[in-house]
């Protein structure tokens, strides 16, 4: 089965996504059709009269976790919705493994995602086994998987074929080959004293694209060196690279 991107997302807070998948660039390639988000109120699988979800931990400790029952009905639900489409369930959890603009772009390939979002001090720990992966933002805690998901969400439907109006985007910018984007610049040529470098208007294609390198390496080098350590670097990027760190060895 084909058809556009099609991302559930299992919460407790489904109006959270309303206003923000609303707007802007997603707004309105949600609007052509060129992929779709699905909420699915993890409330209405909650146990008893009150639709419980969550529960305090054995062995005690503060806060309260989130029951299996519920989690794993609503994420069996949204695999069987979405069966044909085989979709990928993720968990969206501070224990996972960094989502990356690498993941970004294979899910972007998939047809289907269901995303589930965690809250309160993190789930039953048997929830783990019902996912395919279970991903991380960033190091640090949110107060629930909303949050997390719409980046998740931001980061994948951009890369959807039709989505953003310039195709060649995605290619240039952050974390596209590995590197960190490299300074941009737009009117005016001056601006309190800063000026454009001549080089992005001098019209020499090779050179500007040599010095757009250059620059995504120096800031690559200085912000995220162990990513840099990770990367397939040219002869010339290496020479690049040790006259960067002999640089600041010197103004050390």
């Amino acid at each position: 089965m084909s058809g556009p991107l099609v991302i559930e997302v299992v919460t407790l807070f489904p109006r959270m996504f309303e206003a923000p998948l609303a707007e802007g660039v997603l707004g309105r390639a949600r609007g052509r059709g060129l992929f779709e988000v699905r909420t699915r109120d993890l409330r209405s699988y909650g146990e008893g009269r009150h639709r419980v979800t969550d529960d305090t931990p054995y062995g005690g400790g503060a806060g309260m976790v989130m029951t299996p029952g519920p989690l794993v009905g609503a994420i069996e639900a949204a695999r069987e919705a979405l069966s044909e489409r085989g979709p990928q369930a993720v968990l969206l959890d501070p224990q996972g493994v960094p989502f990356t603009q690498a993941v970004a772009q294979r899910w972007s390939k998939a047809e289907a995602l269901v995303l589930v979002c965690g809250r309160y001090e993190g789930v039953d720990e048997r929830v783990r086994a019902f996912v395919d992966e279970t991903v991380s933002v960033g190091d640090f805690v949110l107060t629930g998987g909303e949050l997390a998901a719409l980046c998740v969400i931001d980061a994948v439907a951009r890369l959807v074929p039709g989505v953003l109006g310039n195709e060649s985007s995605p290619r240039d910018e952050s974390f596209s080959e590995g590197l960190l984007e490299g300074p941009q610049y737009t009117r005016p040529m001056e601006f309190r004293g800063q000026k454009v470098p001549e080089v992005l208007v001098s019209g020499d294609h090779a050179r500007i694209a040599r010095w757009r390198r250059r620059q995504a390496i120096a800031r690559t080098l200085s912000v995220r060196p162990e990513v840099l350590e990770a990367l397939p670097l040219t002869d010339e990027d290496r020479t690049l690279v040790a006259e960067l760190k002999a640089g600041r060895r010197e103004s050390e």
